[in-house]
């Protein structure tokens, strides 16, 4: 199997591991193809040992961010799905920037109602400010391909 054949099929098994290319038979093309796939480094043989570990670093670097993120990611979708049905309405509107008495008109309750329930979502979601809420949410909805 050549790098490109584990790289697609890797990416069909939705694996992100970090690739490095070490071939004898590089090209331009073969090197931008891998490099737009996905890969973190490509590198021709024979290949000296300090830019080798520093491929590996960088590797390891970048999988440790794609692990950080994706722990966030599930951590936000965790605690969203922790919410009540009527907490979820209500932080729907907190993000597209209602203010409570508007979230009030819209449900039909009171705003007094309305911030018990903004209480609550900060506290479940483990928050203290709006900004940190909005992030929460952005990080718990999954990216379009």
């Amino acid at each position: 199997m050549s790098g490109t054949e584990l790289q697609e099929h890797l990416r069909a098994k939705h694996a992100s591991l970090p690739l490095i290319y070490n071939t004898g038979h590089g090209s331009v093309a073969l090197a931008v193809s891998a490099l737009k796939n996905g890969a973190v480094d490509f590198i021709e043989k024979p290949a000296d040992g300090q830019l080798l570990l520093k491929a590996i670093r960088s590797a390891l670097e970048v999988e440790q961010k794609q692990f950080e993120h994706h722990r966030q990611e599930l951590d936000a979708q965790r605690r969203i799905e922790q919410l009540t049905p009527r907490e979820r309405e209500v932080l729907e509107l907190i993000v597209i920037g209602r203010l409570n008495k508007q979230i009030a008109d819209d449900l039909g309750i009171s705003i007094k109602t309305v911030e018990v329930h903004r209480a609550r979502v900060m506290e479940k979601m483990g928050v203290s400010s709006l900004a940190e809420l909005v992030q929460h949410v952005m990080i718990s909805t999954p990216k379009e391909a």
